[in-house]
């Protein structure tokens, strides 16, 4: 079963897709707005999937349930990461990428993005994903399952582009974090188009037009001639 998911077209008869997965205790309403700032007229018609992540208790907020992609028992980076509850959620964006491909959009068209809980889903399941994707875009995030990921990658997405965003003053995601994931992926060969923001953990203006500029050599090949 596909999760629910909020719905925008920029114009009939989509060709490409992106896959935008939110934060910790947001939904898929929470990125929405960002659509009117971020599209070009240029660009082809894209329909951009905001999925809602299931509901589950989140240790870290003292057992509160809220939607999540997985379970987090602590900020420390030493914790114990949630690794059955992150390939639960990368099975289900492997059933959303699955869905475009129904609609007519094949991986070849689809970027993969998200924020924080988001961003590390994309990341994991977009470099693991069998077929090539357009480009992954990963926002105040960090790389989840990164002891696995050497074997379990897939060569197809070897070279598939990725935009990373942080702020230099996050709290929830430090900037450290970030940066020791972008060079374990730099050193496996992936090409990270690496942008630091003054900024918490959040989104800036400055962050969306570098992201235009990032998903429009993306898109480029897809445009009408």
């Amino acid at each position: 079963m596909t999760l629910p998911a909020i719905e925008h077209e920029t114009a009939t008869h989509p060709v490409c897709s992106i896959i935008w997965l939110h934060g910790l205790g947001a939904d898929g309403h929470d990125f929405a707005p960002i659509v009117p700032e971020l599209v070009d007229q240029a660009w082809p018609p894209l329909r951009f999937v905001f999925p809602h992540a299931p509901v589950r208790p989140v240790t870290i907020n003292n057992g509160m349930s809220m939607r999540a992609w997985y379970d987090i028992a602590a900020f420390d980076l030493n914790a114990r990461q949630d690794e059955v509850g992150m390939r639960a959620s990368i099975g289900e964006l492997e059933t959303l990428i699955a869905r475009e491909h129904s609609r007519g959009v094949p991986s070849e068209r689809i970027v993969l993005a998200g924020f924080s809980q988001g961003g590390a889903i994309a990341l994991a399941g977009g470099l693991r994903h069998a077929d090539k994707l357009a480009g992954i875009v990963a926002l105040s995030t960090y790389l989840p399952l990164p002891a696995t990921l050497a074997s379990e990658r897939s060569t197809a997405n070897a070279t598939t582009p990725i935009f990373w965003g942080h702020g230099t003053a996050d709290p929830v995601v430090a900037l450290q974090r970030g940066m020791e994931s972008r060079e374990l992926l730099q050193s496996l060969g992936y090409a990270v188009d690496w942008h630091t923001y003054p900024m918490a953990h959040a989104v800036c203006a400055e962050e969306i037009a570098a992201l235009r500029g990032w998903l429009g050599q993306r898109l480029k090949p897809f445009m009408p001639s």
